[in-house]
């Protein structure tokens, strides 16, 4: 069961999370990773930036095949990151200073090395081999779909011990999870007991929606229908949202969520509208939140057979449309999340501001954006400082098994040219949210006293917490800023979301209000590096008017004079309360 806040609105939905990418965030020993006490020793940073609640990517003990996401043992820490004692050491720091904590649970798949895969792979009739989902090869011997996983390649890899295929979505070394076993969903719920007991506050599931397949009536799967002679097809439109997803997640909620107080994301790949309520609804969902990815796939060419990385501009009317079915459908009967960057993610400001001349004011114009729609706000690490992507020169200096695969494929087994291939990993790339995190100017920008895991991005010494923290007007200030004011302004969790200006091609403007308080909050934000001026739809009355925050200086004696008709400069954001005489 949720607590509830004084005001009787469950604690989750008035927090703010902070994402920690734990490889990249601090290293305590010298050895070139992230770990625990790395950051234990960095905790204070997140208090006074005043977040609620840390998610951490997982730390679990893993071969590191997908950087963590593949986990041999859920039950214990990778030793690079440290011990069982480091991290209760952790999260006793995190209780102290009021910072709950979010795990990543990765049950759609495990490692292959994980002792359940080592047994189910030996013999058919293993306890553990239906533990795994495993299918015979078509009559030719080949696999059992033409779906590609996520990675490149075949979702299905030979096991030559049983003479069957097994799925993995992803990397060959993550088989999947079968979910129609009983025994393994108990095995899953007493994990998740082994940490909530443990003092962890809730959980991040990574990939939930897929843990339920799309099984035909004979036990098989749906082929894909072939784009493209000769090419696997994406495999991640026919495995997620299968018909049993609901009734797994809701007997997860039954058996163990119901008895902790917790806050629950579901990472959750094409998810509709409809899923989204009845995942999330308050009485009959089964979790608090989903990450959907419908606002992250707008800067890509729909259907085109590169997926993400066939780049596109942003039109701007389209993320609009896309925030606002969100916040409409989610308004009444369930909770957005509400995120622009995470592990998996470019760094927004490069992706969706100016990573040059504005980098300030525009990654304080997308803080702003975000912050002030209804659902609760996500900060990635580094994003409080406007880190930016990174340009790596050459295909080594990548460490992400995405992009690795992505260019072997690309390069040199469709001869696309390498140089365009890396510039869609230049622009969305997941190694761009993995640099260190950018501690301070000194040699290897505070992170590590070694030789870092993954190359720094090389504007650290201009880009820090340090230089941020000691400069009152940096992005890490206005984070600090905008999560506050979360705290004391009820209209920015409870208010009701309206668009103003939909089909306007550089500005984004809202109203958020409520029936029960006859103030409103107006949010205005220049996605341009041009001013852009303002004339509103309708009549808007603009007579009592308070900056409550910007990004450029702004005199509040003219302020409701200025909003009649606003001039807004290069990636100006304004949050404004306005009240009626």
């Amino acid at each position: 069961m949720n607590a509830l806040t004084r005001t009787g609105t469950p604690w989750w939905k008035q927090s703010s999370v902070y994402q920690i990418y734990p490889r990249s965030f601090a290293d305590s020993n010298g050895d070139g990773i992230g770990d625990l006490p790395g950051i234990t020793s960095r905790l204070d940073h997140l208090q006074t930036l005043g977040v609620d609640v840390v998610w951490l990517s997982p730390i679990y003990s893993s071969p590191n095949d997908d950087n963590g996401y593949d986990i041999s043992d859920y039950l214990n820490i990778m030793a690079e990151f440290g011990t069982l004692a480091d991290f209760d050491t952790m999260l006793a720091a995190m209780h102290a200073r009021g910072i709950k904590l979010m795990m990543d649970l990765v049950v759609n798949h495990s490692s292959d090395e994980h002792h359940w895969f080592t047994e189910a792979r030996k013999s058919r009739d293993n306890p553990y081999h239906d533990y795994y989902i495993w299918r015979e090869p078509q009559a030719d011997g080949s696999p059992p779909t033409n779906w590609e996983a996520a990675f490149t390649g075949s979702v299905w890899e030979w096991n030559e011990p049983t003479g069957e295929y097994y799925m993995h979505m992803f990397s060959k070394k993550q088989p999947d999870l079968n979910w129609e076993n009983p025994a393994l969903r108990q095995e899953v719920y007493a994990l998740m007991r082994f940490w909530l007991d443990r003092g962890v506050d809730g959980f991040r599931m990574d990939v939930i929606n897929m843990i339920s397949k799309p099984w035909n009536a004979d036990g098989s799967l749906p082929q894909a229908p072939v784009v493209r002679e000769g090419f696997l097809q994406p495999g991640f439109a026919l495995s997620c949202n299968g018909p049993k997803l609901g009734e797994f997640l809701r007997e997860m909620r039954e058996q163990v969520l119901n008895h902790y107080d917790t806050i629950t994301v579901g990472e959750a790949p094409l998810a509709t509208i409809r899923q989204g309520v009845e995942l999330t609804h308050a009485q009959e969902g089964a979790l608090n939140m989903l990450f959907q990815f419908e606002h992250m796939d707008l800067d890509c060419i729909s259907g085109h057979p590169n997926g993400k990385w066939a780049l596109k501009r942003l039109h701007l009317p389209d993320l609009k449309a896309s925030m606002m079915r969100w916040q409409d459908a989610l308004a009444e009967h369930g909770w957005n999340s509400l995120y622009l960057c995470n592990h998996d993610q470019p760094r927004p400001v490069s992706r969706f501001g100016d990573d040059g001349v504005y980098r300030v004011p525009s990654a304080k114009m997308l803080a702003t954006f975000l912050h002030g729609f209804q659902g609760t706000p996500y900060v990635y690490q580094g994003e409080e400082l406007g880190m930016t992507n990174v340009q790596f020169p050459s295909i080594e200096d990548y460490q992400d098994i995405e992009i690795r695969n992505m260019y072997r494929v690309a390069v040199h087994e469709r001869g696309q040219d390498p140089q365009q291939v890396m510039q869609s990993i230049w622009a969305k790339g997941r190694d761009n949210a993995r640099t260190p995190m950018q501690w301070s100017d000194s040699p290897n920008a505070g992170f590590t006293t070694g030789t870092p895991w993954l190359a720094l991005n090389p504007r650290y010494p201009e880009i820090n917490a340090a230089q941020a923290v000691a400069d009152a007007d940096s992005v890490y200030h206005h984070y600090r800023q905008l999560i506050a004011l979360r705290k004391q302004e009820p209209l920015l969790v409870h208010g009701r979301t309206e668009m103003l200006l939909p089909e306007h091609p550089h500005v984004v403007a809202y109203m958020r209000t409520a029936e029960s308080d006859s103030a409103r909050l107006l949010v205005l934000c220049n996605f341009s590096v041009e001013p852009q001026t303002v004339v509103w739809d309708g009549a808007l009355k603009f007579e009592t008017a308070e900056l409550l925050l910007g990004n450029y200086p702004t005199d509040n004696a003219e302020l409701a004079q200025r909003l009649q008709s606003p001039t807004l400069r290069p990636f100006e954001a304004l949050l404004v309360k306005l009240r009626p005489h």
